[in-house]
């Protein structure tokens, strides 16, 4: 059986009470615990910064899946250390040399991850072909929690694993982000999806409890 990952959005939780959160999803199985990180320039909202890493670090030993959607990442992560197991991705669309960012993450005993907004295609990583250990196809565009799946783009998963597949790349593995319920996720491990970050549509669904929405999304993307 494929090991697929559950990254919870902390995002999505009720911040009030995020620890009492955290401790349940530990006792649910969760995998790791997606931090949303927004500048209020790459994206338009603003949300967790290195502080908010930090406590998160202080909090829990499970390992952070942190995505700087941000125009200065070097900046962001001079305020917080990264911990060995923890992920770390940043956005293809900022059209830079990734190397020095992906070697410094990697030192660290992290991986490193290129994200692709849903008007980007695949193949705007091919420059970067040695630099990351996983991709994450934003099914939405980001910048809000509940945001709507984009019309199609789940025939991206398919083209995306076909794609890194013809480049040699078979252990890079694809994040799914927005609008992930568990019959999305379902239809998406089949396509070669291997995490799935899990928000308001499949882990803090309205009128469902924790200990019910994650077993039925393991269960989704147990393949």
């Amino acid at each position: 059986m494929k090991n697929n990952i559950i990254s919870v959005s902390v995002m999505c939780s009720d911040l009030m009470n995020l620890g009492d959160d955290i401790r349940l999803l530990e006792k649910l199985g969760v995998d790791w615990l997606h931090v949303d990180v927004m500048d209020a320039h790459f994206v338009p909202n603003l949300t967790f910064g290195p502080d908010f890493i930090k406590a998160m670090h202080a909090s829990t030993s499970m390992p952070l899946d942190i995505h700087l959607m941000v125009t200065d990442p070097e900046l962001v992560m001079s305020r917080f250390e990264l911990r060995e197991g923890d992920s770390l991705t940043v956005h293809v669309e900022l059209d830079r040399s990734f190397a020095d960012l992906s070697a410094s993450v990697r030192a660290k005993g992290c991986r490193f991850g290129l994200a692709v907004n849903p008007d980007t295609p695949v193949e705007a990583l091919e420059k970067h072909t040695g630099l990351f250990d996983s991709i994450t196809l934003m099914l939405v565009h980001p910048g809000y929690a509940g945001a709507k799946l984009v019309e199609g783009i789940l025939d991206k998963v398919a083209l995306a694993r076909k794609w890194l597949d013809s480049k040699g790349l078979q252990d890079v593995l694809i994040s799914v982000d927005g609008s992930v319920s568990a019959e999305r996720a379902a239809l998406m491990a089949g396509m070669g999806a291997s995490i799935f970050v899990g928000g308001t549509a499949g882990i803090y669904r309205k009128g469902m409890s924790l200990e019910e929405t994650v077993p039925a999304f393991r269960k989704a993307i147990s393949i």
